[in-house]
């Protein structure tokens, strides 16, 4: 009488690592992370988008990524940069230096804090800046903590401290920025406005005034307050965090 046929442990072995797992799995079975994606995305919808920074950059990345567990990139980039915020304002030759960042994936980011900037911008313009003073500072860390060179940027405000526009004047070298308060002034009066904010970043890191950020500062005061424009405050952005000159008493 036949025996029937049966498969043996050696021939098992030869069949390769693949072929096992699509013997016990079938041919139908899905890697592991796409039933995870599915979970994060419905908590997701459950939360209301309340997740932590690196299952967010997580959703994020499912597009750019489509066929690559990207949990572990989403927290080397957090870990990198810090938060999510971060993540989005980093140049992208610093997003490359993360292993699994290609030139898609640092671009589709890109894209995401343009969107972002517009976004805040918006959101700013609705209502008074200093009944959002957090949601400034996020708006000018994001853009501006990680850029590589110094950029000078004036936020013109209406008479009721709305945003009327928010402009980089002077984009300078990763020490120094030339400012020229007669074309500060010549801005506002332009665009009529009645108030500023000036912010600038330390590419450094440390966002400490220097003293030629102090006599610049007040210089633009003096000029500006006799034609009825008023300067509110200087925040200087750094990666290790932010100051304001009017907290500190030098202006």
């Amino acid at each position: 009488m036949k025996k029937g046929r049966s498969t043996s442990p050696a021939l098992l072995l030869e069949l390769g690592e693949a072929s096992v797992a699509r013997a016990i799995e079938g041919p139908e079975s899905e890697p592991h992370y796409h039933g995870h994606r599915e979970r994060l995305r419905e908590r997701f919808a459950e939360s209301g988008g309340r997740l932590p920074d690196y299952e967010l950059l997580e959703l994020l990345l499912f597009r750019s990524i489509p066929r690559r567990d990207v949990k572990p990139l989403a927290k080397a980039l957090i870990a990198r940069f810090g938060s999510l915020a971060e993540v989005l304002g980093a140049p992208i030759a610093r997003l490359k230096e993360v292993e699994g960042v290609s030139d898609g994936v640092a671009g589709d980011l890109k894209i995401i804090e343009a969107a972002g900037h517009r976004l805040a911008r918006g959101d700013v313009a609705k209502r008074p800046v200093f009944s959002t003073s957090s949601a400034l500072i996020d708006y000018c860390r994001s853009s501006m903590a990680f850029a590589e060179r110094e950029n000078f940027r004036i936020l013109f405000l209406d008479i009721k401290n709305g945003l009327i526009a928010d402009e980089v004047q002077q984009t300078g070298t990763i020490n120094h920025t030339p400012v020229y308060p007669r074309e500060v002034i010549k801005r506002a009066l332009e665009l009529s406005a009645t108030a500023l904010i000036l912010v600038h970043n330390h590419p450094s890191g440390d966002p400490s005034p220097s003293s030629a950020d102090v006599s610049m500062t007040r210089t633009i005061a003096d000029i500006a307050r006799p034609l009825g424009i008023l300067l509110h405050d200087h925040l200087i952005i750094g990666r290790d965090g932010h100051v304001s000159l009017k907290t500190m008493g030098l202006m």
